[in-house]
């Protein structure tokens, strides 16, 4: 996979095209940090890919949340208390 930098995808937008014609997926950086991937669509599939995309992003969402509940502790609370913790919130909201 390449790396690209921003700076190099601002002045040379053409030969990072063809790259990513034969890449298929280029990663974004700025400061020396990946930040984007870019990734090769077309019309046909544009949705089925932003889709796929959104179900990982949830998927890991859901993994951090999951490892965050058990480092934690909270991971074994009761139905009871979980229902209490958001009638708690609840109240503090209004």
């Amino acid at each position: 996979m390449r790396f690209v930098t921003v700076r190099d995808l601002r002045n040379k937008p053409a030969q990072i095209r063809r790259s990513l014609l034969e890449e298929k997926d280029i990663v974004l950086t700025s400061n020396g940090k990946p930040f984007a991937i870019v990734t090769l669509t077309s019309e046909r599939v544009l949705e089925k890919s932003l889709a796929m995309m959104r179900r990982i992003r949830a998927e890991n969402a859901a993994a951090s949340m999951q490892k965050r509940s058990m480092e934690t502790g909270t991971d074994k609370l009761s139905l009871d208390e979980i229902n209490a913790e958001v009638s708690a919130v609840r109240e503090r909201r209004k």
